[in-house]
């Protein structure tokens, strides 16, 4: 899942750019209202964590301005923590409203509470033959046996079994988990496919990923 952090503290959006990612979400960044605005309007995110006090265009302005064509949830996480500012945040259209400093435990609570009021509600929970994915607990497990998956073999996983059956190209992947144009020249997307094969396929039967010769890969339980 995508999420827009708008932060000008550059140590502090760092920081949320980080732990986030750990947590297996996609994060861009913009450091003023300007580049916010232009990355909120020409991508598609799943949530916007929004600071108030910005350069260019404030945070209660972007928040308008993303409100006129979108209900992607947004956080606001900012200094300003007098009841005034946080009534003036929800009434502008905000999701919810966290003062800093804050604790990390505590924003993931509600980035994790927020994505799952998001319309339309992702699926929280895939599985195809005995190969069990959990989105919100990031835990893959096949039979009774736990797997420790990268974020990137997590978010490569997550993309082939929700599309259970589906040729994915090459193209596909790389643009959906790496968020880059395919060169043909990398292989970076065959070393990523065997490296989650000796996982999740490897000691197990039946085999669930496969290649489908010079269009890509699917994965489903073989007929």
């Amino acid at each position: 899942m995508r999420i827009l952090v708008v932060e000008d503290e550059v140590k502090a959006a760092d920081y949320l750019r980080k732990g986030l990612g750990e947590s297996g979400y996609m994060v861009e960044v913009a450091h003023n209202g300007i580049d916010g605005q232009f990355l909120a309007q020409e991508s598609e995110f799943d949530l916007v964590i929004l600071d108030v006090m910005l350069p260019g265009i404030d945070g209660w302005q972007l928040l308008q301005i993303i409100r006129r064509k979108s209900q992607v949830p947004v956080l606001f996480l900012t200094a300003r923590d007098a009841v005034e500012d946080r009534v003036k945040g929800l009434e502008l259209g905000a999701d919810d409203y966290l003062v800093k400093p804050f604790s990390y435990a505590e924003l993931l609570a509600r980035v994790r509470t927020l994505l799952r009021r998001g319309p339309p509600r992702e699926v929280e929970q895939f599985q195809v033959a005995d190969l069990q994915l959990d989105v919100l607990r990031r835990r893959v497990t096949r039979g009774a046996e736990r797997i420790v998956l990268t974020n990137k073999e997590f978010a490569l996983l997550q993309l082939l079994i929700s599309r259970s059956g589906e040729v994915l190209s090459r193209a596909q992947i790389a643009s959906q988990v790496w968020q880059m144009n395919f060169d043909s020249d990398t292989n970076v997307v065959d070393v990523a496919i065997r490296r989650l094969r000796a996982k999740v396929d490897d000691p197990f039967s039946p085999k669930l990923i496969h290649t489908v010769r010079g269009m890509g890969y699917t994965l489903e339980v073989p007929e």
